[in-house]
């Protein structure tokens, strides 16, 4: 059976399990490629630098979160629901990330350090996502029109919850009362938006 082709997901998939291994400051180009069985010539082929690697995986992982993100904001049904429902997943994608691997977290923390360019667009992402949704509310007549417009307005939005999303919160995210405050900040969200 001839080897399986290496590819961009491989290396990618792979270069997690190495930083979860050995973590962000001693994971290594030739560890990826000795994980994978192939020389570190062939990762440069793919990410022609260790930086364009770590940028890589760390856009993978944020990606992962928008994605899910991406299909609620343009789904169907009542945009106050919809709503909800975007930043209730945002809330248990981060608090997922946060708690079920802390290693890899923490990893991934040090990594965004190092990408800013990739956080501006991930966070560009999830604004545009709502302003779809305010966008949609407005023309179901349930949100008022967005002032002064729905990309500010969905940035007030998301700055709004902050608490309950951005990775310098994530001790908070287990405490007790903090689904409680979610809940609370959510509903004040709705009703500023609302017509």
């Amino acid at each position: 059976m001839p080897p399986e082709a290496l590819t961009p997901d491989r290396i990618l998939e792979a270069t997690e399990e190495v930083l979860r291994r050995y973590g962000p400051a001693k994971a290594t180009v030739v560890d990826v490629a000795r994980a994978l069985g192939v020389s570190h010539g062939s990762v440069y082929r793919h990410f022609p630098s260790k930086a364009a690697l770590r940028e890589a995986v760390t856009e993978r992982w944020l990606d992962r979160t928008s994605e899910r993100l991406g299909e609620i904001a343009s789904g169907d049904g009542p945009a106050a629901l919809r709503l909800d429902a975007w930043l209730s997943g945002l809330f248990e994608a981060k608090r997922h990330k946060a708690g079920d691997d802390p290693e890899l977290f923490a990893t991934y923390m040090v990594l965004i350090g190092e990408s800013s360019g990739v956080v501006e667009r991930h966070v560009a992402d999830l604004v545009g996502q709502l302003a779809r949704i305010i966008e949609n509310g407005h023309a179901q007549g349930a949100f008022a029109p967005p002032v002064p417009d729905a990309p500010t307005a969905a940035r007030a939005v998301f700055d709004a919850t902050n608490r309950f999303h951005d990775p310098a919160y994530a001790a908070d995210w287990s405490t007790p009362g903090i689904t409680t405050a979610f809940e609370a900040v959510c509903h004040l969200i709705q009703k500023g938006l609302a017509a």
